[in-house]
C-alpha cells in the first residue's frame, strides 16, 4: 500500500506552485477568472495576510458562505496557510440554520456573497444581527454571538458594518509577514482545518471536524482511483460547501495537480459549455445534475471529446442514467462512491476499470487506508458476505470528532476506533459493498442530507401546530421527498400551501416538505415510541407512491 501524505493544505498547494508554476489551476468559464499555481498561492498567501491583518489567528474558525465561487476556493487555501478553521455553511441556509451555525461553531469571522437564488444573504444576516450596520468593520459585538467580530463581503456593495473581500489584499507590514511565516512554519497535519455540518440522526446539526490529513488523503485516494494525472480538467459544478466540492473535487485536484474548473452553481447548460470548451477530461455530479443534461434539448450540439471520468454520487444512480453517461457522454470510467461527511467522506469508490455492472450495482471496495466490516446492529458481531448489517468504517479519515460534543462523537465512534454510519450494507466475496437503506431516520432528497428533527423543531414553533413527525416518502424523481404530519391544535384551521410558505420563510428551500397531511394521531409502539415506518408505510398508500416506492427499494 502507498504511504499516506503527512503535510498541511497550505504547504501542499505551496508544493504543487513549486512543480507546475506556469500551468493553469483554476479557470472560470462565466467571468475572467484564470490562475496558474504560482499565481493562485501567491494570491492565497496574501489573502491569508488580510486575515491575519484583521485578528484572525490560528484556531479562529472562518464561516464561508457562497457558491462556487472565486472567493471561496481562495478562502478555503487562505484560512489553511494560516491554521484557521474553514466552516462550510450551506448555501440555502435561511436566518434559523444560520444562527444555529454561527452561534454553535463559535465563528469569528463570516465571508458571505451578496446572496442566491431566493435568499437575500445580506437581509437575512441584518435580520439575524440588526446593530451590525451601527458597527465598525471587525468590530461587531453581540452577546447572542459571542465569537463572531468580523463580516467580509464579496461583490460591489459593500453594506454598513461589513467590510469588503477586496480589502483583504493589503501588503503586509513586516510584523504581519513574520507572524504569517512563524504560524504557516508550525502547522501539524493532524489539526483541525475544516468544520462541516451534518444532519445526523438525534439534535441539531453537527460540526464535523476534519484535519488536513483527513482531507487530503482522501483526495488524494479519490483521485488515484480516477486515475487521475496533472493532465486533467476537472468541472466542478457540485458545491464547494458539501464535502463532494471540498474533497472529492478540489483535494482530489490539488494532490494530482489537475486543473479545475469550477461552475458557480449548477445549470446543465453551463456545465456542458464548460466541459466543451475546456476538454474536460473529468465532471461530477448527483444522478439528478446527469439527468438534466442528458434531458437538456441542446445536450446533442455539444461534443464532450476528451470527458472520460468523474463521480455519481449523493444518492443511487439509476442503471439507464448510468449507460447514457458512458455511451453519450463518453464517460467510460466514471466512478460511484459511497460515505459520509465524518469520513472525509469517501469510504468505498469503484475503480475506472469496474464493469458497468458493478458500478450501478455496487458502491464499490474499500478505499486505500481504511477498514470496513458490516456488522449486526444489536450485536455488534460481524456479519459473513450477503449478510445484511451496519456499515462501520475505520482508518485515517474518520473525524477528530463533533464539534463541543462529546457523547455524540461516543455514539458515533465506537472505544476502538470504529466510525458507526448507520447505514445498512452487505458485502460480496471480492469484496464490494452494497447500501441497502438506512437504520436511522435522515432524508436524501436529490443527494441533500435532510434531518427531519431540524424541520420538526421549527414547525413546533408554529402557533398553530401542537405535534409534528416529518418523513421521508419515496420519489422517482429524488428517491425521496418530504412529508410532513401535523396534529394541529384544537379549534384551528392549516393549510398545506400555509405550512410550506412558513418552512420556506425560514429554512432552506430543499427542506420544504412536499406533502402536509393533517392527522389526529401518530402510530406507537407499546413503549410509546412514534414508529416512522409505519407512518412512511401509511403514506405510500395515502398518496399512491406504490410505483415510487418499487424503483426506490429495488
Amino acid at each position: 500500500m502507498e504511504k499516506l501524505w503527512s503535510i498541511t493544505v497550505g504547504n501542499l498547494l505551496s508544493k504543487i506552485a513549486e512543480k507546475y508554476p506556469n500551468d493553469t489551476a483554476i479557470k472560470y468559464t462565466d467571468r475572467y477568472f484564470v490562475r496558474t499555481w504560482k499565481e493562485f498561492n501567491e494570491e492565497v498567501e496574501k489573502i491569508a495576510k488580510g486575515f491575519l491583518s484583521i485578528g484572525i489567528r490560528k484556531g479562529d474558525h472562518v464561516a464561508i458562505w457562497a457558491t462556487n465561487t472565486p472567493e471561496w476556493i481562495l478562502t478555503l487555501f487562505a484560512t489553511a496557510k494560516i491554521g484557521a478553521v474553514l466552516v462550510t455553511v450551506n448555501t440555502n441556509y435561511k436566518v434559523f440554520e444560520l444562527e444555529y451555525l454561527l452561534r454553535q461553531s463559535d465563528t469569528k469571522a463570516l465571508v458571505m456573497s451578496q446572496g442566491f437564488k431566493d435568499a437575500d444573504y445580506v437581509k437575512i444576516l441584518n435580520d439575524l444581527c440588526p446593530d451590525l450596520k451601527d458597527s465598525k468593520p471587525n468590530e461587531y459585538t453581540n452577546s447572542s454571538l459571542p465569537f463572531l467580530k468580523s463580516v467580509i463581503i464579496t461583490g460591489e456593495n459593500t453594506p454598513a458594518g461589513m467590510m469588503n473581500f477586496k480589502e483583504l489584499y493589503i501588503d503586509a507590514d513586516d510584523a504581519i509577514t513574520d507572524l504569517y511565516n512563524e504560524i504557516s512554519a508550525n502547522l501539524e497535519p493532524h489539526e483541525v482545518i475544516n468544520m462541516q455540518y451534518t444532519s445526523g440522526t438525534t439534535g441539531f446539526p453537527k460540526g464535523v471536524m476534519l484535519t488536513h490529513y483527513n482531507i487530503i488523503n482522501n483526495g488524494k485516494c479519490i483521485g488515484d482511483n480516477m486515475k487521475f494525472t496533472h493532465e486533467d480538467k476537472l468541472c466542478i459544478p457540485v458545491p464547494f460547501f458539501h464535502c463532494f466540492g471540498l474533497v472529492l473535487a478540489i483535494m482530489a485536484c490539488i494532490t494530482h495537480g489537475s486543473q479545475m474548473v469550477p461552475i458557480e452553481y449548477f445549470s446543465p447548460i453551463k456545465v456542458m459549455e464548460a466541459i466543451e470548451s475546456e476538454s474536460c477530461t473529468a465532471v461530477h455530479g448527483v444522478p439528478t445534475m446527469f439527468i438534466a443534461m442528458l434531458e437538456h434539448p441542446e445536450f446533442k450540439r455539444f461534443k464532450f471529446s476528451k470527458l472520460r471520468t468523474g463521480i455519481m454520487a449523493g444518492s443511487p444512480c439509476p442503471i439507464k442514467v448510468m449507460r447514457q453517461v458512458v455511451d453519450e457522454m463518453g464517460m467510460n470510467e466514471i466512478t460511484i462512491c459511497y460515505g459520509q461527511t465524518e469520513a472525509s467522506p469517501v469510504c468505498t469508490q469503484t475503480n475506472t476499470d469496474d464493469s458497468l455492472e458493478l458500478r450501478v450495482s455496487t458502491v464499490g471496495r474499500v478505499m486505500q487506508g481504511i477498514e470496513a466490516k458490516i456488522v449486526n446492529p444489536e450485536t455488534g458481531e460481524t456479519c459473513g458476505p450477503g449478510v445484511p448489517g451496519e456499515f462501520c468504517a475505520r482508518g485515517y479519515n474518520i473525524m477528530r470528532g463533533y464539534y463541543k460534543m462529546e457523547e455524540a462523537t461516543r455514539q458515533a465512534i465506537d472505544e476502538e476506533g470504529w466510525l458507526h454510519t448507520g447505514d445498512l450494507a452487505i458485502v460480496d466475496e471480492n469484496g464490494y459493498y452494497k447500501i441497502t437503506g438506512r437504520i436511522k431516520d435522515m432524508i436524501i432528497r436529490g443527494g441533500e442530507n435532510i434531518y427531519p428533527k431540524e424541520i420538526e423543531e421549527f414547525l413546533y414553533t408554529v402557533e398553530k401546530v401542537k405535534d409534528v413527525q416529518v418523513i421521508g416518502v419515496p420519489s422517482k424523481t429524488y428517491g425521496e421527498e418530504i412529508m410532513a404530519c401535523i396534529i394541529l391544535k384544537e379549534g384551528v384551521e392549516m393549510t398545506e400551501q400555509e405550512v410550506k410558505d412558513l418552512v420556506k420563510a425560514s429554512m432552506a428551500r430543499h427542506k420544504v416538505p412536499s406533502y402536509v397531511a393533517f392527522v389526529d394521531s401518530f402510530p406507537m409502539n407499546a413503549a410509546g415510541k412514534i414508529m416512522k415506518y409505519k407512518m412512511r408505510e401509511w403514506a405510500v398508500e395515502h398518496l399512491n407512491l406504490q410505483d415510487a416506492a418499487s424503483i426506490v427499494t429495488a
